[in-house]
């Protein structure tokens, strides 16, 4: 994937126009943990979008395997995202009716072969892996909130993509968790060798990357430093640290 020059803005209703992301250069290569940190409102969604190809840029170039992607027809964008991308979003967008081992298995519902003939089964060994394999069978409105992330990030996994893109993976959970699903998503994607492009606004999380990028005004830029020292750096930016909102792995 690589960004080069890539603007978001969006019209408001007196006909000017609200810069988002302003000239935005960024490539990530397979394998590769990359991490971007920024305030609420920075525009760290709408890039995730962006490389998910959920949203456009306005103006600038977005490359994905050396395909420009603004040549790409509706149909081609919609399999690229299921093939090439697993999404972990901020609000989870589990669906309320269907079970944790159904809401897993659904991104296995377009596979074809044996991994849609397996679909269940791979659904329930990646719910063990986040440590819900107890959990499968419960509706979302029966899970806490740090468990309904577990299980967008087990429906992320499932179908081995290329790419993981995650908004907030820990943002609903304690330290603890939080560590232990950062480790599970870094395993997981370098199993695959896919790419992993975390947006955070937790400085702890951000010095597990390979590389670590701040976006402010719009811009992107390399966040140097250590683990310590990006954690010095939180209490100086305003970023925040790490959120705790789930007592743990087991049941709420």
């Amino acid at each position: 994937m690589a960004l080069s020059g890539v603007r978001r803005e969006v019209p408001l209703p007196d006909g000017s126009r609200l810069p988002i992301l302003t000239g935005v250069d960024l490539e990530v290569d397979a394998g590769e943990h990359v991490a971007v940190v920024g305030r609420s409102g920075s525009g760290k969604s709408t890039l995730l979008n962006i490389l998910g190809l959920l949203d456009s840029p306005t103006g600038g170039a977005y490359l994905l395997d050396g395909e420009p992607t603004d040549r790409l027809r509706a149909r081609r964008r919609s399999r690229l995202r299921g093939e090439v991308f697993g999404f972990v979003f901020q609000q989870f967008n589990l669906l309320p009716r269907r079970t944790a081992v159904e809401n897993v298995a659904a991104p296995l519902l377009y596979a074809s072969g044996r991994a849609y003939l397996t679909r269940t089964r791979a659904a329930r060994e990646m719910l063990d892996r986040v440590g819900l394999g107890a959990r499968a069978d419960q509706v979302p409105e029966r899970l806490s909130g740090g468990e309904q992330q577990r299980v967008a990030i087990a429906r992320a996994l499932v179908r081995r993509p290329r790419v993981v893109l995650a908004d907030e993976p820990t943002g609903a959970l304690d330290v603890e968790t939080g560590a232990r699903v950062m480790a599970l998503l870094t395993e997981v994607t370098a199993e695959t060798g896919a790419a992993l492009v975390t947006i955070t606004h937790d400085l702890s999380v951000a010095a597990l990357a390979d590389r670590r990028f701040t976006l402010e005004g719009g811009h992107l830029a390399p966040l140097d430093g250590d683990a310590h020292l990006l954690a010095a750096t939180a209490s100086r930016s305003g970023v925040d640290g790490p959120a705790v909102a789930d007592p743990g792995w087991g049941p709420a």
